[in-house]
């Protein structure tokens, strides 16, 4: 028998059920989320995506209005570029 990982828990973020209007009221453009996304989701909107990166794992920066800022294929790489970033809320969904 192999043992299968365990699911991860999906946690309801309240933060997912904001419309863009009251996501917007958070902040405007202050306001970032952090959003992690397979090769072949990311590639339905980028053309650039490789066949081989289609199951690899990316992290996407959002603004609020619903506009990637940042695909990144670390979360290192994330953190690096929203050091110098003036941004005064960042959540992970």
């Amino acid at each position: 028998m192999q043992d299968r990982p365990e699911e991860q828990p999906v946690f309801d973020n309240p933060l997912r059920h904001l419309t863009t209007a009251q996501f917007m009221a958070l902040g405007g453009n202050a306001v970032v989320y952090i959003r992690p996304i397979r090769g072949d989701q990311l590639a339905e909107f980028m053309a650039d995506i490789a066949d081989e990166d289609a199951a690899a794992e990316f992290q996407m920066v959002v603004s609020a209005d619903g506009s990637p800022l940042l695909v990144a294929d670390t979360t290192e790489a994330v953190d690096e570029w929203l050091s110098d970033k003036n941004l005064g809320i960042v959540a992970l969904h």
